[in-house]
């Protein structure tokens, strides 16, 4: 073949890669948490036969324990926060309520419950690693994390306040007025949604739970169990972190529900509800898979209580693939590698300044 015959052919496939490219569903595109390391970055550790190629440990990324360093006055105001029910109209619901932080950040109940017993249209959340994801809300209608605190507080269905009650009631308690001065000390109104927002924000940066999966990309080999190792592998194999990647195993992307075989029919549309774009139909955030052997029910409905059945239907759905009891068990038991610890003494529940309660 002629050298211009080869340049043709190499044009020619490289246009037909950008042609591909450009015909990428965006809802598919992975969005990379950190820089990944080069081969020569990974640990000189003498591996086993079960233990995963550092190829393909380089699609994930260790977290530390964040809430090791020492309070300060903006983290103090975000934990008084996140534990005040006054927050609430009812006086009754804080942000612990529905993220309750002692267990992992959720409750066991399908979808949220507010004040007065209101349900919500979807499953909360944890607010663990969250200060690690792309967007926020199962809709990623919020773009950070200090605009997500404040949805939840103006909903009726959950804490159902106005703005400016919220800020009235603030403004009349002392030990807040002193808090937010302490916290915004160049501001001559500290007191604010915004302010709230991003104190409560800093708080939940603090909510990181390392643990036994994270010891083993540092290069602990023991950390975990040949079954969890297997069952790692598995999830590789299968696709499954195309989408569950970086340092959350999630929450770095949207993907649509039921991407090779139809999601069963509901009401809840996800993302479509936000931009009205048909094209983002059923697309809803890919969830963090850390600690997700203790944040049952599953799924943007929490229609689903046992991690295997939700195993199972993602194969279905997102790969086309029916997976075997075995099979499930064997990723189920990898994902419990991913329950990390609660920083216990950061989420300790705060004396809240005096105020009147119900």
């Amino acid at each position: 073949m002629s050298s211009l015959a080869l340049l043709r052919r190499a044009l020619l496939l490289w246009c037909v890669v950008l042609a591909l490219c450009a015909g990428c569903d965006r809802h598919s595109t992975i969005i990379r948490v950190r820089t990944l390391p080069s081969e020569t970055d990974q640990p000189a550790v003498a591996l086993a036969d079960e233990d995963l190629n550092p190829r393909l440990l380089r699609r994930f990324a260790a977290i530390t324990r964040v809430a090791d360093v020492p309070d300060s006055a903006l983290v103090n105001l975000g934990r008084l926060l996140y534990f005040e029910p006054l927050l609430s109209r009812t006086g009754k619901v804080s942000c612990n309520s529905c993220h309750p932080l002692d267990r992992y950040g959720t409750t066991e109940s399908s979808v949220s419950v507010g004040v007065a017993g209101r349900l919500g249209r979807r499953n909360a959340p944890s607010v663990y690693n969250a200060a690690g994801h792309f967007r926020q809300f199962w809709d990623g209608r919020a773009a950070t994390l200090a605009d997500q605190v404040v949805g939840p507080i103006t909903d009726p269905n959950e804490m159902d306040m106005q703005v400016p009650q919220v800020i009235a009631d603030l403004q009349a308690i002392p030990g807040y007025r002193t808090a937010f001065a302490r916290a915004f000390p160049d501001q001559a109104q500290p007191i604010s949604m915004g302010n709230l927002g991003i104190a409560v924000a800093e708080f939940e940066r603090g909510l990181t739970t390392p643990g036994r999966w994270d010891r083993y990309l540092n290069g602990d080999t023991q950390a975990i169990t040949p079954a969890e190792k297997a069952g790692a592998k598995l999830f590789a194999n299968l696709g499954c972190m195309v989408c569950h990647a970086g340092a959350n195993v999630g929450g770095t992307m949207f993907e649509r529900l039921g991407a090779l075989v139809p999601w069963p029919e509901q009401p809840d549309r996800g993302r479509r509800e936000v931009t009205h774009n048909a094209a983002d139909d059923l697309v809803f955030k890919v969830p963090s898979l850390r600690n997700v052997a203790r944040t049952a029910p599953y799924f943007h409905d929490g229609s689903i209580a046992s991690l295997d059945t939700a195993v199972r239907m993602m194969a279905r759905h997102q790969l086309g693939v029916d997976l075997s009891e075995e099979e499930a068990r064997s990723i189920t038991a990898w994902l419990g590698a991913l329950t990390g610890e609660i920083p216990q003494a950061y989420i300790a529940p705060p004396t809240l300044p005096a105020a009147v309660r119900p």
